[in-house]
């Protein structure tokens, strides 16, 4: 499932208040989400750490970054294609954020095979080369097409291939955490965020997006 519609609009004039007040639900508070989502027991798939700082899941921007914004998502999905750009420019710009890339492929087979291949591609370090060349299309993917866009950004095929194979239970290992993580927060389709300690199940602006990491360090200096 995806989502049809951006729930915040793109009203560059509303102060911080009225664009988390039109939110509603899009821009909660974890609280009670957070407590029956984050589990106490290390060896559970669905505590903060895991959630957070899951070491099998990639990252990208600053490593020490204040906040984190966690990002579910898939390949197939228009929308996680139309805001990747966006969310790279505000971690970008802000330069103290920590994005957390959270392979949630729900679109069918297609979307199964890209989340694999590109985690595979992690054993090369190239997770980041094959996430932005499948991401950075504006087509639907097929099997073929990935395979064309990895080759294209410079990984190794055969390799490629090879970890794929051999890693195979490792890697959908990491894609049924992601998915329990994401039910458990209540997501109902792609792309869906934690940004600090707010849910943010859809798609917001630039600017929406800054004002919720500028209420998420307030949140956290006041815990």
């Amino acid at each position: 499932m995806k989502r049809s519609n951006n729930p915040a609009g793109t009203n560059p004039g509303r102060t911080r208040r009225e664009a988390l007040g039109l939110l509603g639900a899009s821009a909660a508070l974890l609280g009670a989400a957070q407590r029956s989502a984050f589990a106490q027991g290390s060896d559970d798939v669905l505590t903060e750490a895991l959630v957070l700082r899951d070491p099998d899941v990639p990252s990208t921007g600053n490593s020490e970054g204040d906040i984190n914004i966690v990002e579910w998502f898939d390949y197939n999905c228009p929308y996680c294609r139309k805001i990747a750009p966006e969310i790279q420019q505000v971690v970008q710009d802000d330069g103290n954020v920590r994005l957390v890339l959270k392979d949630w492929p729900i679109l069918g087979e297609v979307s199964k095979f890209g989340a694999r291949i590109a985690l595979a591609a992690r054993y090369q370090d190239k997770y980041m080369a094959a996430h932005e060349a499948m991401i950075g299309v504006s087509s639907r993917l097929t099997e073929p097409r990935i395979r064309e866009l990895l080759a294209g950004a410079g990984i190794d095929m055969d390799r490629l291939n090879r970890d794929a194979t051999t890693n195979a239970k490792a890697i959908d290992t990491i894609l049924a955490r992601n998915h329990d993580q994401a039910m458990a927060f209540g997501f109902k389709g792609t792309p869906s965020f934690i940004v600090g300690k707010f849910r943010v199940p859809g798609i917001l602006t630039m600017a929406e997006f800054e004002m919720v990491i500028a209420d998420a360090r307030k949140a956290k200096k006041t815990n």
